[in-house]
């Protein structure tokens, strides 16, 4: 345990601190975005098997022993696996759910394998999975790569806003007026593959996929348009991530695990919440 005095003791520690937040803020706000259509288009679990995906890769660059270049490996491996899903999903004999199932399992029993390679198997294992509880994992390239990265998502995300929400709500329609629906699925589950392995360092391959479903379900109990939803999720979630860092810092906790269990209680909160303002309408 540290105190917040002790927590921002140094400038060294204000610098790690700023760091990691930077990092985390961005990938978080990527995450609520990219979530809201991916939970209305039913499509969340995406995230869940490119997140184990990243483990496998992740757990590559450790037994190359290239860790600091985890980020460069994992990213086009994640992307490429996120396109071969879609693909099979769309045209292959193995469908949906059961591609990712064949594809997440795979991806998980390889990387624990491959960490056999690694210097420390546990604590590298438990780190991947988890989130680390050290501010001193978030490294150079991590920051501008998590910076640039996530900045360009968020451009992306906004430029093709009308078209992101036409999908979203009516494919079949948004087929039929001419737009290129299997681009901008496409263009979700990029985005999302790139969110992914920003995310996975400090909140774990297990805890990142949570980031992009429990804010837009948070959000779903109390607001009722998707301009609504996405503003709430984006808000509950970079509060929760706040709480949960600091906290997660304080105690030295898992990151992913402490953010996670944020997002837990303001979904019960908003449920609840949600329940009074929908009595309060019917009567």
């Amino acid at each position: 345990m540290m105190t917040l005095s002790e927590l921002f003791s140094s400038a060294f520690m204000i610098n790690l601190v700023i760091r990691a937040l930077i990092v985390g803020l961005l990938v978080t706000l990527c995450s609520s975005l990219l979530g809201v259509s991916l939970v209305l288009k039913r499509f969340s679990m995406i995230g869940d098997g490119l997140s184990h995906v990243g483990f496998g890769a992740v757990a590559v660059a450790a037994a190359l022993n290239m860790s600091n270049m985890k980020l460069i490996i994992s990213i086009p491996v994640v992307v490429l696996t996120a396109f071969l899903l879609l693909r099979l999903g769309n045209h292959g004999k193995v469908k949906g759910d059961a591609s990712l199932a064949l594809v997440s399992t795979g991806a998980v029993a390889v990387g624990s394998l491959l960490y056999n390679f690694s210097g420390q198997r546990s604590t590298d294992i438990c780190n991947s999975l988890f989130g680390s509880a050290s501010l001193f994992t978030i490294g150079d390239i991590d920051l501008i790569l998590s910076a640039v990265l996530s900045i360009a998502i968020i451009i992306l995300f906004v430029f093709f806003y009308t078209k992101i929400f036409a999908v979203t709500f009516d494919e079949s329609f948004s087929r039929a007026t001419g737009i290129k629906t299997n681009v901008y699925n496409m263009l979700l589950a990029v985005l999302t593959a790139v969110t992914i392995v920003l995310g996975m360092n400090m909140m774990g391959s297990l805890m990142i996929s949570a980031l992009i479903v429990f804010p837009a379900m948070t959000a779903m109990r109390v607001c009722t348009t998707f301009k609504g939803v996405l503003i709430c999720s984006v808000s509950v979630s970079l509060i929760c991530f706040v709480i949960g860092f600091f906290t997660a810092c304080l105690f030295g906790w898992q990151t992913g695990a402490t953010v996670v269990s944020a997002n837990i209680i303001a979904f019960i909160f908003m449920s609840i919440a949600g329940k009074i303002k929908n009595k309060k309408y019917c009567n």
